[in-house]
């Protein structure tokens, strides 16, 4: 595998995972269970690529609309990923 199809997969691995997580966590705040998932662990599984999967959940589920961190982080995150396999596409670095 090249590192183009490495990345990939590693970008769609990632919000899923984080997109899972939302839904939940989301679950789990209805119930009124105890063992909510971190916001620190969300915030941070969008910064490291996950921020795509952050921001549809936070649609489909409207869970943490409310917080402005996620309102933030989520679409800038999306954002910068984007531009990143952008440049790296316009480099010649996605080549396969």
């Amino acid at each position: 595998m090249t590192f183009s199809h490495l990345f990939f997969i590693y970008l769609l691995l990632i919000n899923v995972w984080t997109f899972l997580l939302m839904r939940i966590d989301k679950k789990r705040s209805k119930q009124r269970r105890k063992r909510r998932i971190r916001e620190r662990t969300l915030l941070l599984l969008s910064l490291v690529g996950g921020g795509l999967g952050t921001w549809v959940a936070m649609g489909i589920y409207h869970h943490k609309t409310k917080h402005f961190s996620f309102e933030m982080i989520a679409p800038l995150s999306t954002m910068m990923w984007t531009v990143l396999v952008l440049y790296m596409m316009y480099r010649g670095l996605m080549i396969s």
